[in-house]
């Protein structure tokens, strides 16, 4: 029963809660297990907090006791990736160059919004160091692997949240995206995540990478993750990028239908080699928005030239971070971080002002776009899950991770929501995803068209038990 327990939705959990059914402390201690059962195999978590999450979900129980719970997710197992600070618990980021006897003395803003609505946080998952990677792993806490297959990597950077939900260890993940770090792992271990419009969730301090890093939740159900964006958005004077509040309700969202709407289909982005299998998946799931009765139209696009500009942001973001670090600190760096912030420092100041207005014209270019159509749909990975433990996939003759993520650094430039949603799965049994881009500040939209998607085609998690 507990293993059930683990696996309910957060709307499910509450909808026990308020009904006197089921307690947080069960719920609580129900995760507890399937980290105790599956952590050891995969590294998710880099600090689980037992105690902490057993008190706190005692003062849920009793508030629900009483009639009075805190908030929308009173005693909902959550975890943070961590790179955010939680108060009270280490902030190690994946790096050795951190204290290891540091405590964070407040929450990420964000995170406090979780705590205030009475979210029941189980400890921090794993990231590679600072985040620089689209896989999981680093010098300070190892590798973390895919539930579906250990062998292979979960993606990243927010690997350990993705392992997270899909086994049951936390139904609210927290992830963070600079580059696909969300959608990246949502696609390879078959789960819901998305990546919200830059500034709807304030982040203090503010990523090292700028202004393509968003914040987003990772659960296994669409509206579960609209409950966590409802949580965690809105303005906050800690970050002066935050977007002004709109009124949004993300939680109405997943009920829109898509019937009318106008959506455009990109296999490839005009660049971008998929595998045959993975594009047929995703050419299935295309046509099932048809059968919801929405126009879906193949459209011709190109956006090859994103990758010299991604590349000019994120790795200049990775050279300040690495300029400010003692030459001691350097040493300590995972090597391929550390080429990464060296180029960096190579790229000139005329160099970054080019990527500055090829990131406008991007952003130009996106909005046209999404004034005609209402969406836009493309594979979220070209590929399924490769080994762990490695920058890229053996023999692909590649350097980078960037080169393996053509469909999700884009929209961090252009700094769009996105989703990724499970459509299916290889012939080896690996998850593929079908990404989910909407204009900016519409996620209605892309709520709309991820929980329709969720109705024909219900996610499947793995089965480690």
């Amino acid at each position: 029963m507990s293993r059930e327990i683990a696996m309910m939705s957060a709307t499910d959990l509450i909808q026990a809660y308020a009904a006197g059914t089921l307690s947080p402390v069960e719920a609580t201690e129900a995760a507890l297990g399937a980290i105790d059962r599956h952590n050891p195999q995969l590294n998710a978590f880099v600090h689980i907090d037992t105690e902490g999450a057993l008190k706190a979900a005692k003062e849920s129980e009793a508030r629900w006791r009483d009639g009075r719970p805190s908030g929308l997710v009173d005693g909902v197992p959550t975890t943070i990736k961590d790179l955010a600070d939680v108060k009270g618990l280490p902030t190690r980021r994946g790096s050795k160059t951190t204290d290891p006897a540091y405590r964070a003395p407040q929450d990420a803003p964000f995170v406090a919004r979780l705590r205030d609505h009475g979210a029941v946080f189980l400890g921090k998952t794993a990231t590679p160091e600072i985040g620089w990677k689209g896989v999981t792993d680093s010098p300070l806490t190892g590798v973390t692997r895919n539930p579906w297959n250990p062998e292979k990597t979960p993606g990243g950077s927010s690997g350990g949240a993705a392992a997270c939900t899909a086994t049951g260890m936390g139904a609210l993940n927290q992830g963070t995206d600079g580059g696909g770090s969300i959608r990246i792992p949502a696609a390879y271990t078959g789960i819901y995540g998305i990546k919200p419009t830059f500034g709807r969730v304030p982040q203090y301090p503010a990523s090292a990478m700028g202004t393509v890093s968003h914040v987003g939740p990772m659960t296994r159900t669409v509206a579960d993750a609209a409950l966590m964006l409802q949580v965690m958005s809105g303005p906050h004077v800690a970050d002066w990028y935050t977007a002004p509040d709109d009124g949004c309700d993300f939680r109405r969202f997943p009920a829109i239908s898509v019937r009318g709407m106008r959506i455009a289909f990109s296999p490839d982005l005009g660049f971008a080699k998929v595998d045959p299998e993975i594009a047929g998946l995703v050419a299935a799931a295309v046509k099932r928005f048809a059968e919801l009765g929405a126009h879906v139209e193949q459209v011709e696009l190109n956006l090859a030239s994103s990758a010299e500009t991604f590349r000019a942001h994120w790795f200049t973001g990775a050279a300040n971070a690495y300029r400010a670090l003692t030459p001691a600190q350097r040493e300590l760096l995972d090597p391929g971080l550390a080429e990464v912030c060296l180029e960096g420092l190579e790229i000139t100041l005329p160099e970054y002002q080019d990527a500055i207005r090829a990131r406008e014209q991007l952003g130009y270019d996106m909005n046209r776009l999404l004034d005609s159509y209402d969406l836009l749909l493309t594979p979220a990975m070209p590929t399924a899950a490769f080994d762990a433990d490695m920058e890229v996939p053996a023999e692909s003759g590649m350097r980078r991770w960037t080169e393996w993520t053509p469909f999700s650094y884009p929209f961090n430039l252009t700094q769009q929501p996105a989703a990724s949603v499970p459509c299916g799965f290889t012939s080896e049994g690996l998850p593929a995803g079908l990404q989910i881009v909407g204009a900016k500040y519409r996620e209605d939209k892309v709520f709309a068209a991820s929980a329709a998607y969720e109705t024909l085609c219900p996610f499947k998690m793995p089965t480690l038990d």
